[in-house]
Formats: C-alpha cells, structure tokens, sequence
C-alpha cells in the first residue's frame, strides 16, 4: 500500500536545478513563469457538494496543522515580493469559514508590488463580508452557482441555500467586487438542461458566466470522463439559443477559452481543463491551508513549507524550495496518459 493509497500527499523528490536560469522568479524546465498564486486558506466547506465530497463531509484539518496568520501572510508576501507573484488567488474549502480572512486579505493588499486579488467562494456567507473585504482591497470574486432550480441546487449541495449565494452575488456587485465571475458545472443528466439558462440569468445582471469541465478531484474517486460533459458539448448545447463566435483578445495564461455572445461585448467562457488541456501556458503556483505547496492542481508530490517554517528556516530558504519545486513542475497534468492517477486530496483541501 502506497501514501497515494493512504490519501497522503507524497513528498516531492529532490531535484536537479543545475540547468535552471539564475534568476528569482518562478521558472520551470518548460518556459513558463508562474505569476498566479492559488492559496487555500481552510479545507472546510459549508455545503456537501456531489461531485466533491460525501454526505458527511470530510476529515478536516486540525487547527495546529493550519498556517496561522503570521505564516500564511509571511509566505504571501514572499511569493509577491520576492518570486515575482502578481496575481493571488484565495480559495478554500469555502474561504469565507477562516476568521482571519479580511486580515490577510488585507496584509495582502498592502505588500509592495500590490498583486491582484480574488476569491472563490460559494457565496453563502458573502452577503454578509462584501463591505468588508471590498474595504480591505480584494478586487473581485468567482462565485459557484451551478442551477437555478431551488430543488436540484439542495440535490446537489445537500443544502438548501441557494438564497444566500443569490444575495452574495448581489452584494458583490454593490459592493464593487467587479467583474463578479459565476462558475458552473454541469452534470449529465441533472442541470445540463439549464446551460442557456444560467447564461442568460448572469448576461441579465452583468455577471461573467464560466462553464467549467467536471474534473477528477472528488474524494470519492467517482468520476467518470464518459459521464463528463465537455467542452465542445457545453458549445453545442449554447449554440441553440446563442450565437457564439471566439473571442478575438489572446487568452495567454488565462484558463477559460471566451466567446462573444450574440455578437458581444458580453461574453461566456468554458474552461475545459480535461479535454483542451492549458497546461502550456500554465503560470499558477498553489499553497495550501497545511502550507504544502503545488506545482500543479493534479500534481502527486507536495513540498512542505510549513515544517521548515516553523523550524526557524529564513526567507532564502523557503524562496529556494519554492523555486525548486516550481523548476520539477510537470509539462502537463497527464490525464490522457496510461498511468494517470487522481491527486491523493480532494478540490477542498488542495484549493480550486
């Protein structure tokens, strides 16, 4: 029996560097120079999702295992004042469940160099905070909504409160957190019928509308790519009430593919990270609520950065395992290689 099987993240071999570039940025063997930062700040979720967690929920992180607030911010500011990070991304679990968020957010927002800042969230508890972390400079939010029906919403997170997330998004445009980014998946079979829908809703009240490929990071290990709807499906099922035409702006790293609706300016995106793969431009670095660090969503090896952190190392230190690992990260995720193997932990615990 593996650590894979275990469900531990394995510990990232040692690696060569003796090619790599002299310079302190976040180069990898294949060109690309990750700018995008992707922290997950808690592992928890307020909703049970089917296609990302059990009924009961998961085995949560202890508090001792978390990054405190020191850490995590000591490691942002690293990543954006030394690695050359421009953009940071929070997510969870649902981030909005860490206490300390609006703090972070706004140590965040406050380092030289200010990156961009965002969230992704559920939505549930964001009517409540989008004042507050409006104030404390986050810039925008990706919020999940993926039905509009109250019924197949409390089917498919075991909760019924798609009320709270439809005020979140609300609260989030008021408050200023633009361009206010909806992200959907779509199910066979469950809300595949509610594609223009949803599309039509977000055009209706300014919202930008991302449909993204079901993708192999459930606990459950369920999934199914027969069973995923994919990207040029989720195309053919718009085309029936849309005219949609590629929108003509480079994408460069960005992972949703755009389409002018109608003829524009409003548009949607379909981020189809399974079946047209962005590994190629890929410029995102992921850290986690333990403080492991990822070269890639799918990766199977984890650094941990928190141990020596907490050991006492300085910030040469942690910057040099950073750009370690970000030098080993892989050309690709693998998923149409013979011996693909689902990550070890689940979407809530690495962060979406």
């Amino acid at each position: 029996m593996t650590a894979v099987d275990l469900g531990l993240p394995v510990v990232a071999p040692t690696t060569d560097t003796s090619a790599r570039p002299d310079t302190p940025y976040l180069v990898d063997r294949f060109g690309r120079v990750a700018t995008d930062l992707r922290v997950s700040l808690i592992d928890k979720c307020n909703l049970r999702c089917t296609y990302c967690m059990p009924a009961e929920g998961l085995p949560w992180l202890k508090r001792t295992e978390m990054l405190d607030t020191e850490e995590m911010i000591r490691l942002i500011r690293l990543a954006v004042e030394e690695l050359g990070v421009t953009t940071v991304r929070f997510t969870g679990g649902e981030p909005l469940l860490r206490q300390d968020l609006v703090d972070v957010i706004t140590a965040t927002t406050e380092l030289t160099g200010r990156p961009k800042t965002s969230l992704t969230t559920n939505g549930i508890n964001l009517g409540r905070y989008a004042d507050q972390l409006a104030r404390a400079g986050l810039d925008r939010v990706n919020i999940s909504l993926d039905t509009l029906d109250p019924e197949t919403f409390r089917e498919l997170t075991r909760r019924d409160r798609m009320d709270d997330v439809l005020s979140g998004l609300d609260a989030a445009k008021s408050s200023g957190l633009e361009p206010v980014k909806v992200n959907a998946v779509l199910l066979r079979g469950v809300n595949d019928h509610e594609a223009c829908d949803l599309l039509r809703f977000c055009l209706d009240r300014g919202y930008h509308l991302r449909f993204i490929e079901q993708m192999p990071l459930d606990p459950q290990h369920g999934w199914d790519r027969e069973e995923m709807i994919t990207a040029d499906e989720i195309l053919e099922i718009l085309g029936t009430e849309f005219s949609l035409t590629p929108h003509s702006a480079e994408r460069g790293s960005a992972p949703a593919e755009r389409w002018l609706v109608d003829g524009g300016p409003a548009t949607v995106g379909v981020i189809g990270s399974v079946t047209r793969p962005f590994c190629a431009d890929c410029d995102r670095t992921r850290l986690t609520a333990d403080g492991q660090l990822r070269s890639c969503l799918f990766s199977q090896t984890e650094t941990n950065l928190r141990e020596p952190l907490r050991a006492g190392a300085d910030d040469g230190e942690i910057a040099r395992l950073w750009r370690e690992t970000m030098w080993a990260k892989a050309a690709g995720h693998g998923m149409d290689s013979e011996g693909f193997a689902q990550p070890s932990r689940p979407m809530s615990a690495i962060g979406g």
